[in-house]
Formats: C-alpha cells, structure tokens, sequence
C-alpha cells in the first residue's frame, strides 16, 4: 500500500519542483542572499551536494503527496493534489518554517521566500501527481 504510487509521478513531479526552485531563487537569489546574511561566493557555487539533497528531499515530498493524495480525497486528481499541497504547507511547512525562523532571529523576508517557494512546490507537485492521477499498478488487495 505505502509504495503503490505512480513513481513516474513523483520522479517527474520533483525534477519539475526543482525546475522552478532554480527560476524562484535566480529571481529572488538577491533578496534570498540578504535575508540569510551571506554572499554567493559564501555558499561555494561549486559545491553540488545541497542540489543533490534538494532533489533526494523533493522526492520525498512528491511521494507524499502522491501517498496521501487519495488517502485523504478519496482520489488523485489535479484539484485534490493541490489541496493535499497547501494542506501539507500550511500544516507542516510553513509552521516549521515560522518556528525555526523565529528562533533563530531570521528576518520575516526569509520566511516568505523560502515559504512562497514551499507552497509553489507542494502545489506543483500536486499538479503533477494529479495530471498522472492513481498508482501506476494496482494495489495489493
């Protein structure tokens, strides 16, 4: 039951997520760099491996949403992927974000970039679960 997704769904729901992580932060890369206090050479552009936890991490929230999807709507649609999107959001993501910004003294610019992108993926994610609808085999009775 826990692995009868369409994992075509979430290979390409996480490769799209990520596709629009790169146009969000390189439009906001600035603004980004200034709420968390650092300078692109800081981050050490050369350095793949937060690219490679991005994507390893994107496809576990794509899982998710395909897991709980039909779990919590009865059926995996566009529209029921984008409302167990922002439902994930709202409940998990943007909470966690706002508790540990708060803690660690980040600026309120740095919850809305990085929470606008959290909802802009799980919505994304959504999307795609839903234009590929159910699991891709049928399953175990």
């Amino acid at each position: 039951m826990h692995f009868a997704v369409n994992w075509l769904a979430v290979v390409v729901a996480a490769v799209a997520s990520m596709g629009f992580g790169a146009i969000w932060y390189n439009v906001l890369g600035k603004q980004w760099l200034s709420a968390i206090g650092k300078t692109r050479e800081q981050l050490n552009p050369a350095d793949w491996t937060p690219f490679a936890w991005g994507f390893a991490v994107q496809l576990v929230m794509a899982y998710f949403i395909a897991l709980i999807t039909p779990a919590l709507f009865g059926s995996t649609d566009v529209w029921n992927g984008i409302l167990a999107g922002v439902h994930m959001w709202a409940g998990f993501v943007l909470t966690f974000l706002i508790l540990n910004h708060r803690y660690q003294g980040l600026p309120w610019r740095l919850t809305a970039i990085d929470g606008g992108y959290g909802l802009a993926v799980l919505v994304i994610q959504g999307i795609v679960i839903g234009l590929f609808g159910g699991a891709a085999v049928p399953a175990a009775a």
